[in-house]
């Protein structure tokens, strides 16, 4: 029996909630609610019933953004925030407190379903043969495990999102060449990379805080208007 997909949509716009479940619904996967922070707080006590949270960044009360920089990095959960059309500023807070991706309201129920089949798929193995590691890799003290998709430095195990730990493996398995933008867009966020996107870049910078409380050498080398190059002992 197929694994069911659900999806906790914490939004508090309930006209929205009910557009965005019945798409989601046909196209397979089980939608529940909340409808402010607090009532998503409680239904996350049993987080592992869930495999993605949708969260609109602006409700009353406890913001979206506030219950994100709650249950991170306690809760590894796969989040999609909803933010309001050209609020940069939230997605960029989104993404460095931990939400794997964004998208703009009114959502578009079609483009909700193709970031979540992206999120979900960083999660999933990587097929063999692409620049994915398919074993252990170690470099600059960094150990990256792809099977348990487990990432260590000095034998403390650190915490990544699924686009973090899939940003860092692609560097680190190529380590001492330059990855483009655009092709790591392709790779870790499965969309093309568009003007003004700045989710790669936010991703990329919380690998490197996220390794820099650990060691402090430079090992993720930014080529401006190119990409981005995780750096080999000799460089």
């Amino acid at each position: 029996m197929a694994m069911v997909t659900r999806i906790l949509m914490v939004d508090d716009d309930r006209e929205l909630c009910e557009l965005l479940g019945d798409y989601l619904h046909n196209e397979g996967y089980t939608v529940e609610f909340a409808h402010d922070a607090e009532e998503a707080s409680e239904r996350l006590q049993r987080a592992e019933r869930y495999q993605l949270m949708v969260l609109d960044v602006m409700m009353p009360g406890r913001s979206g953004l506030e219950l994100l920089q709650s249950i991170r990095p306690r809760l590894t959960l796969p989040v999609i925030m909803l933010t309001g059309r050209g609020e940069d500023i939230d997605r960029i807070l989104g993404l460095e407190m931990g939400a794997d991706d964004y998208l703009a309201k009114p959502a578009n129920p079609r483009e909700l379903l193709a970031r979540i089949k992206a999120v979900l798929r960083r999660a999933q193995p990587v097929a063999r043969g692409t620049l994915f590691p398919d074993r252990i890799v170690e470099a600059r003290g960094v150990v990256l495990d792809p099977g348990q998709r487990q990432v260590s430095v000095k034998g403390e195990n650190i915490d990544f999102t699924g686009a973090e730990f899939n940003v860092l493996a692609y560097l680190i398995n190529n380590a001492g060449e330059v990855l483009s933008k655009e092709q790591l867009t392709e790779l870790v966020l499965h969309r093309p990379l568009s003007p003004y996107d700045r989710a790669l870049d936010v991703h990329v910078s919380r690998v490197r805080q996220k390794l820099a409380r650990q060691l402090p050498d430079e090992l993720i080398k930014t080529h401006r208007g190119v990409g981005y190059q995780f750096l080999r002992g000799d460089a």
